[in-house]
């Protein structure tokens, strides 16, 4: 594997990101183009997971008052699920968010995304919202290790 995860850098490079948000997180919802998109985009520090210069998986990290960081619009490019890619970008954030003093991440998790993040170590708080009023969401939170 050919793996680097970083910001997209180029024009290109971001639309190909919104594209991906939009098709595995707004799509299949019945959203419409441009709510794959919100306000925290601008200060959202952004990932990117490319294997052999393709993108196959996102994310957005948000940094929240008292060392918590929340992890948001995560999607991995549906014919490359289960080969790893969503735990790649994962770790990667993980390691970001020790190297930058945080000491607990959130996430909003959908409810067949929970068993995912089971295996990363986080844990459900508890049942958080229903997004477009369809689909079930669960707080979970993971204490980094310092």
């Amino acid at each position: 594997m050919d793996i680097e995860i970083r910001k997209p850098n180029s024009d290109k490079e971001w639309l190909d990101y919104y594209d991906l948000r939009y098709r595995i997180l707004r799509k299949p919802l019945n959203q419409p183009l441009g709510s794959e998109k919100n306000e925290g985009d601008e200060a959202g520090i952004h990932f990117a997971l490319y294997d052999h210069k393709i993108l196959k998986a996102i994310a957005r990290l948000d940094l929240q008052e008292n060392k918590i960081a929340q992890v948001r619009f995560v999607a991995v490019e549906e014919n490359q699920q289960g080969f790893g890619f969503g735990k790649k970008i994962m770790l990667e954030i993980e390691n970001y968010c020790k190297e930058i003093g945080r000491e607990k991440i959130i996430l909003h998790a959908r409810d067949y995304a929970v068993d995912f993040y089971m295996k990363l170590d986080y844990k459900v708080v508890e049942k958080s919202y229903k997004l477009f009023d369809v689909l079930q969401h669960f707080l979970m939170e993971k204490q980094l290790a310092n």
